[in-house]
């Protein structure tokens, strides 16, 4: 007879939780655009590829030449006048600043099976050596889009579109159940 999955407890909170509303921007722009972004964000700039900066609430991942992810973990109130910050700074070189604040949700799994929950749906190699801490990629989660990032050698933020939160978390879920 083939093993049942446990029913989920309809009381417990779902798992992996949200992690609070943040601010983000995708930012398209040469190294003189980064250059005057940073006096603005207050975030260096990765230059070697698969990267993120992180200083206070705010980070900057690298997502591709010339394309970051600017997040700020911060309350986000001040979108409006972090965004008009930027700009200001920016003004007059080529660039593309856009708000995906509203667009992405988050979830932070960490522990000792951290990675072994993540390569439940991601195909990459999660080892330490092979993705250290720091290192950030725009990869897959099953059928789903995510940015992955390893803040600690036992904890990685996921980031996801909103409309593919519910999926993923679910099978975060899975996967964990079987940790």
């Amino acid at each position: 007879m083939p093993e049942q999955a446990a029913p989920l407890d309809d009381a417990a909170p779902p798992w992996p939780p949200l992690l609070a509303p943040a601010t983000r921007f995708i930012l398209h722009g040469n190294a003189a655009v980064r250059a005057a972004a940073t006096a603005a964000w207050g975030v260096p700039f990765a230059e070697e590829a698969c990267r993120a900066r992180l200083l206070g609430s705010r980070a900057t991942l690298w997502m591709g030449p010339d394309e970051y992810l600017l997040l700020d973990r911060a309350p986000a109130e001040a979108a409006g006048d972090t965004a008009s910050g930027l700009e200001r700074a920016m003004a007059g070189l080529d660039h593309a600043l856009v708000d995906v604040s509203h667009r992405q949700v988050a979830v932070e799994i960490n522990g000792a099976h951290a990675g072994h929950i993540l390569n439940g749906g991601c195909p990459l190699d999660l080892d330490l050596k092979e993705f250290p801490v720091g290192m950030c990629t725009r990869t897959l989660f099953a059928k789903a889009d995510i940015v992955l990032w390893r803040t600690a050698a036992d904890a990685f933020h996921v980031e996801m579109w909103r409309s593919f939160g519910d999926y993923v978390r679910a099978l975060l879920a899975e996967v964990a159940r079987d940790c």
